[in-house]
């Protein structure tokens, strides 16, 4: 008895531990905290702003450069100038000149303007180019949001299966334990054997050791979605078991639109249109290109006094203008080349898009077929319920009569615990196989969770 009571009192106790003083999870707030701070989706975020940057009017060649240059010059000179076999009127040697700190200085500075009127049309197609490039960038950062969030709801239903499971294995062991009072006190009256005891024992042994280990893989699954969230692995919460579905006329809907929805198809029809930019990018090697250039410049020289001549300041500022055309008239083939192998990559990826459409319709359908029978399984698993349920009560009430063995109500008790556990994993397969299909549909994000 007292052994019992102990086994008893400290899986509650257990129990307790685990579940006192938690948070519920909502899925809405999870999806919040995946969105916030989940390093993958922060990552395609900022590489979303990198080619926001890169379509930028800055980044597009259609503004004029403007360039200064500065300069100074310093020197120093210190001389003695002699005049050998030279005389003064008088008849005496000339006398040598000392020059000594002989300074003179350079100061210029010139700003220089430059801006292409016309570069056969590369600026315009690769600035219409970059335009494309960023919207392929958010399609690309919705891709790894669509990811992160089947990660993310892969691993919270994995976390509210195990919930349940435990709820489950939690109420068996109960049952378990109330048959060893029951036998102990029917041992004590002489109604049985002390093998029934053994046999209450054994199961409540067994059902202890599925509840402890239940109860880690939970704390293990609880720390994973942690990690998704990228927030401490021990923070702890309860999730919500709540599950809907989405009713069939909208979900046809869904696929009926997969087409114009699906992010892989919208990435190859995104690329395709740059690699048509591309073809018209590189055609502008065959145009010339004429630009415009000024300049505006301010000089001073400063020379040192010599033995002859004084020194002197000169100060001038300058202005000019020009225009440049340059017509490669021909490259050695450079131009040809790359137009013809971006033609190819232009076929190459109409192929690509082609080859993906097929995919993703593939997908789709094996996809719906998928949800479909998880779905049946569901159903049936909910009935298998209803029905282990009613057996499991009968054979309760034939067991307290004495008319069936403790074996045969430990079946009915194993049946409903398998049908109640298979059930749990059947309603979040199917609900995991209907998010999978709506990231297939382009319709993951736009659903309510």
């Amino acid at each position: 008895m007292r052994r019992t009571y102990l086994t008893t009192l400290l899986l509650v106790l257990i129990g307790f531990g685990v579940t006192a003083q938690e948070t519920v999870l909502s899925k809405d707030k999870a999806v919040i905290l995946a969105l916030e701070n989940n390093f993958g989706i922060k990552i395609a975020k900022n590489q979303v702003k990198i080619a926001k940057n890169n379509k930028s009017v800055l980044n597009s060649g259609y503004l004029p450069t403007l360039t200064n240059s500065t300069n100074a010059n310093y020197n120093r000179d210190d001389s003695v100038i002699e005049f050998p076999g030279v005389f003064n009127q008088d008849g005496s040697p000339r006398a040598n000149v000392d020059i000594y700190k002989a300074e003179a200085q350079r100061y210029n500075s010139t700003l220089n303007a430059n801006y292409t009127l016309f570069d056969g049309m590369g600026r315009f197609y690769n600035y219409k180019r970059l335009k494309e490039q960023y919207q392929l960038s958010e399609l690309q950062a919705r891709e790894t949001i669509e990811n992160t969030m089947l990660q993310l709801f892969s691993v919270y239903f994995e976390v509210a299966r195990i919930t349940e499971n435990e709820n489950v294995l939690q109420k068996a062991l109960e049952i378990s334990a109330q048959r060893i009072k029951r036998a102990e006190y029917a041992f004590e009256y002489g109604q049985n054997t002390r093998l029934d005891i053994l046999n209450a024992q054994v199961d409540v042994t067994n059902d202890s050791i599925n509840l402890l280990n239940t109860i880690q893989q939970l704390a293990n699954a609880k720390r994973d979605l942690n990690l998704v969230l990228t927030r401490d692995l021990n923070e702890k919460f309860e999730v919500d078991t709540l599950v809907n579905f989405i009713a069939r006329l909208q979900l046809e809907e869904y696929v009926a639109q997969a087409n114009l929805n699906n992010v892989a198809l919208l990435q190859t029809e995104k690329n395709l249109v740059i690699n048509a930019y591309d073809i018209k990018v590189n055609k502008s090697g065959y145009l010339p290109n004429i630009g415009l250039n000024g300049s505006y410049g301010w000089n001073l020289n400063q020379s040192a006094a010599s033995a002859f001549f004084p020194g002197t300041n000169n100060t001038n500022w300058n202005f000019g203008l020009g225009a440049s055309l340059t017509w490669n008239l021909f490259d050695g083939g450079g131009t040809t080349v790359r137009v013809k192998n971006a033609k190819i990559a232009y076929e190459n990826q109409e192929l690509l898009k082609q080859q993906v459409a097929l995919e993703v319709n593939r997908d789709i359908q094996n996809a719906l077929a998928i949800y479909e029978n998880r779905l049946n399984i569901f159903n049936i698993q909910e009935q298998n319920v209803l029905t282990n349920q009613n057996n499991f009560e009968r054979s309760k009430e034939q067991f307290q009569l004495g008319r069936i063995t403790s074996i045969e109500f430990r079946q009915a008790q194993v049946n409903l615990l398998n049908a109640q556990t298979n059930k749990n994993l059947a309603k979040y397969d199917a609900k995991l196989s209907e998010l999978q299909l709506l990231q297939l549909t382009g319709q993951l994000l736009n659903v309510a969770f």
